[in-house]
């Protein structure tokens, strides 16, 4: 079974009833595994509704947590340095983010490709439908 790491950007489409939701519905039955990253799971926590606590429990009560340790910070630094050194930014959250994903062998799900320039990461566009 591969692995698809959901940023947070297709979490929040899945949560407000967009095209993502039925998407992230079908992932099992196509053979990948959701999973999520703890910075995804704080930026969902951050925004939510008050209605939308339940359905968020059993959206993350179905997909597994890839870790965040010093292989992942590691990472993620580097990544931040090298593309720093470059004159490109990247933000903190999204290195973690990308670094929980490699470290776990999956692909990112998200709708801010343009977020995750590395070329150790397969990054699968999902589009934002607002």
């Amino acid at each position: 079974m591969s692995r698809l790491l959901l940023d947070s950007t297709v979490l929040i489409d899945a949560l407000r009833g967009r095209p993502a939701a039925a998407r992230v519905a079908s992932l099992r039955r196509a053979g990948t595994e959701p999973w999520v990253c703890a910075i995804s799971v704080e930026e969902i926590w951050r925004g939510l509704r008050p209605s939308e606590h339940g359905v968020v429990r059993r959206l993350f009560s179905g997909v597994r947590v890839a870790p965040l340790g010093v292989p992942e910070g590691t990472r993620a630094g580097t990544w931040r340095r090298e593309f720093g050194e470059r004159g490109m930014t990247l933000h903190q959250a999204d290195c973690l983010i990308a670094a929980a994903a490699v470290g776990i062998g999956a692909g990112l799900a998200t709708a801010n490709v343009d977020d995750f320039p590395m070329p150790e990461l397969t990054v699968e566009h999902w589009p934002s439908d607002r």
